[in-house]
C-alpha cells in the first residue's frame, strides 16, 4: 500500500507534531510541581536537572545537545537555576573557556521529590494505555523524530 493510500487524521498528526501533546504534558508537570511544593521548578528546568542527575558536571553544550534547547534558552535556564541556588558554573581547569554545570547540595536534595512528581505525572498521562501501545508509540515517535532531524 502506498503511503498516499493510508488514512491520516492530519489534524491529529499536526497537533502532535506542533507540540500540543508536549505542551499539555508540560502544563500538567508544571501544575504538579507547583501543587507538590516545588513552584520554582517547571518542565524546562526539570529537563536540565534530570540531565544533571544522570551526569553532573557537564558542559552547557552537552546540556543543549541532550535537551535540544538552543544556547540562549539554556543560558537563561542555567541562570535561573543558579539564582535559585540549584546549580553553579565552574571553570574547567583543563580548558578555561569551558564552564561545567554542577548541582549544588540544594539541587541534589530536590532529586527524589522532583523525580517522584515527574514519574507520577507520566503515569497520569499514560493512564489507560497498554505496555504494547506505549512501546509502539515510543517507536513511532522516535522514527518521526529521526526523520524530521535529517
Amino acid at each position: 500500500m502506498a503511503s498516499n493510500d493510508l488514512f491520516f487524521d492530519t489534524s491529529l498528526i499536526f497537533a502532535l507534531l506542533n507540540g500540543k501533546v508536549s505542551s499539555a504534558l508540560n502544563r500538567r508537570l508544571n501544575h504538579n510541581f507547583k501543587s507538590g511544593g516545588l513552584p520554582h521548578i517547571n518542565a524546562d528546568k526539570w529537563a536540565v536537572l534530570q540531565n544533571l542527575y544522570k551526569k553532573d558536571g557537564v558542559t552547557q553544550q552537552m546540556l543543549c545537545d541532550n535537551t535540544k534547547y538552543d544556547k540562549p534558552s539554556m543560558t537563561r535556564l542555567i541562570d535561573s537555576l543558579e539564582e535559585q541556588g540549584l546549580v553553579l558554573r565552574r571553570v574547567n581547569k583543563e580548558d578555561k573557556r569551558e564552564r561545567r554545570i554542577l548541582l549544588t547540595v540544594a539541587g541534589r536534595e530536590l532529586e527524589e521529590k522532583a523525580s517522584y512528581i515527574a514519574n507520577r505525572t507520566l503515569k497520569e498521562s499514560l493512564r489507560g494505555l497498554t505496555p504494547d501501545e506505549i512501546r509502539i508509540c515510543q517507536e513511532v515517535l522516535r522514527k518521526v523524530f529521526i526523520n524530521s532531524s535529517r
